[in-house]
């Protein structure tokens, strides 16, 4: 990386080498944050997205849009935005290749825009490198194509943090004020309470730094999380009675919000389990953690130099705002998703850069220094690499599983009008096109079991359990049926509804 560039970064804001390193040409600007985003999409496209099938939340998402599926279950957490970003391919086409292709897209772009943003702030090799440190992660890689919304969080913060350290430090900068209100609107779409977590810390820089005590700034802060929560607030208050009400169901359905240490459970996802609960796994390799240990301690040279070179701010924002989006899954949920953690670590990515650049600046060890820098950033790349593709292949043999179990449930006459109840019914019927009704009791409780029960005389209706779990006593005279293994379920059985047409050929 040129000294010059460099320099910028560390240089006090008045610094005449400052603002031409800043402030390039568009053409330039592309030229580093282009080939980052498009790696991004290449490596989606070509590694982690073909043959893939839909996750259960994804499932869930999805077929609220689905032109042939029914809509699941939408339990309290959840927030629509993810839906209304996949709906463009979803109310189409059922193929899920084309909605891999599209979202994988859609990534790298907004990866570039996220980046785009920060022009005026960091330096252009700089956010190159804070790019591709966060995209080369495997979580990064494996939810960029994806119908999850943790990762649209994470691009909304990124933006959102940059347009806010612009519209600070230039009050004429309008385009920068209305960025502010759009990343929190579009982050609070996405998932209601990240968004809260984002607009804290901004909008306490906002009030402790004299010179960023601006109306316009705050309201844009407000306006955007208000307008963006708003349809999540309704539905509270049509579905749950109130916006309280929802909270704390949603409190439920996670496990009770309080004091739950989840570092450990963090640590032990970072080998490719995409939900940890109960997490109860050892460690994985300590190659794919060591990434996660030299985190804190780059993030800190990152501040330290910063405020060496007397832009301090334009760290401290993105440090402090990673640290408070992290919080409450770090600190009060008693298990672990890695995607849960990717907005804090789309905006630790600045520090972080901000430190390796300058490490490729000593000159007095500069070859062996960016030699052992690019060596250890190879093999961290190749390791997440590896891990982003095993969990891909998982989602390969599960689309495998449920395409099997599909056409044996329509084998036995499970076919639209039909119900599905029990575990893993939400994404087989998303595959059968059946409707999914689970008892009440677990987090998805939509029906009651007389209901059900009454429901299965006018349907076809199956009961989906592991067999090692005996059916409800509802459903004690329902007959049951082998399915195909499924993943960590290799014994799988459906129970018949007497309704059910092949039940009653069989004179059930």
């Amino acid at each position: 990386m040129p000294q010059d560039s460099v320099d910028a970064v560390i240089a006090p804001p008045g610094h005449a080498g400052a603002g031409s390193a800043v402030v390039t040409g568009r053409r330039a600007d592309l030229l580093w944050l282009g080939p980052v985003a498009a790696g991004y999409a290449v490596v989606q496209l070509l590694l982690i997205i073909p043959g893939t099938g839909l996750g259960w939340d994804e499932t869930v998402y999805v077929s609220q849009v689905a032109h042939d599926a029914q809509a699941a279950f939408f339990s309290a957490p959840r927030a629509r935005g993810i839906t209304y970003l996949v709906a463009p391919v979803a109310a189409f086409t059922s193929s899920v290749a084309a909605l891999r292709v599209y979202l994988a897209l859609l990534a790298a772009a907004a990866l570039l825009l996220s980046l785009w943003v920060w022009r005026r702030t960091l330096p252009t090799p700089v956010l190159a490198l804070a790019g591709g440190l966060f995209a080369g992660l495997w979580v990064t890689l494996s939810y960029g194509s994806q119908a999850m919304p943790n990762l649209w969080v994470a691009f909304g913060a990124l933006f959102t943090v940059g347009c806010f350290l612009r519209a600070v430090r230039d009050p004429g900068d309008r385009r920068a004020l209305a960025g502010v209100a759009a990343g929190v609107a579009f982050a609070a779409l996405m998932r209601p309470t990240d968004a809260f977590w984002l607009v804290v810390p901004l909008f306490g820089a906002a009030m402790v730094v004299p010179s960023w005590r601006r109306l316009a700034v705050v309201t844009a802060l407000a306006a955007g999380l208000a307008v963006g929560s708003a349809e999540w607030i309704i539905e509270a208050q049509v579905r749950y009675g109130g916006l309280l009400p929802r909270l704390h169901r949603a409190s439920d359905i996670q496990g009770g919000l309080g004091w739950n240490p989840a570092f450990a459970d963090q640590l032990r996802s970072l080998g490719g389990r995409t939900l940890c609960r109960p997490c109860d796994v050892p460690p994985p390799h300590p190659l794919t953690t060591l990434w996660w240990f030299a985190l804190p301690p780059l993030t800190a040279a990152g501040l330290a130099l910063a405020r060496r070179g007397s832009r301090l701010t334009a760290v401290a924002v993105p440090t402090v705002t990673a640290l408070c989006l992290s919080a409450p899954y770090l600190l009060m949920i008693g298990y672990a998703a890695p995607r849960f953690l990717l907005p804090a670590y789309a905006l630790l990515a600045i520090p972080v850069a901000l430190c390796l650049t300058r490490l490729c600046s000593v000159r007095r060890a500069r070859p062996w220094v960016i030699s052992a820098l690019c060596a250890a950033l190879a093999l961290h790349l190749a390791v997440q690499l590896s891990i982003a593709h095993a969990v891909a292949d998982r989602s390969r043999t599960d689309r495998g599983a449920f395409t099997a179990v599909a056409s044996e449930l329509r084998r036995l006459g499970l076919r639209p009008p039909c119900v599905l109840s029990g575990t893993e019914a939400v994404r087989a019927a998303f595959a059968t096109g059946c409707t999914v009704r689970q008892v009440y009791g677990g987090h998805d409780g939509s029906i009651t079991a007389p209901a059900l029960t009454s429901l299965a005389r006018t349907r076809p209706t199956a009961l989906l359990l592991s067999a090692d779990q005996p059916p409800p006593p509802w459903a004690r005279h329902w007959r049951p049926h082998p399915l195909p293994g499924l993943p960590n379920l290799p014994r799988y059985r459906a129970y018949l509804a007497p309704s059910d047409p092949q039940h009653a050929a069989q004179g059930g």
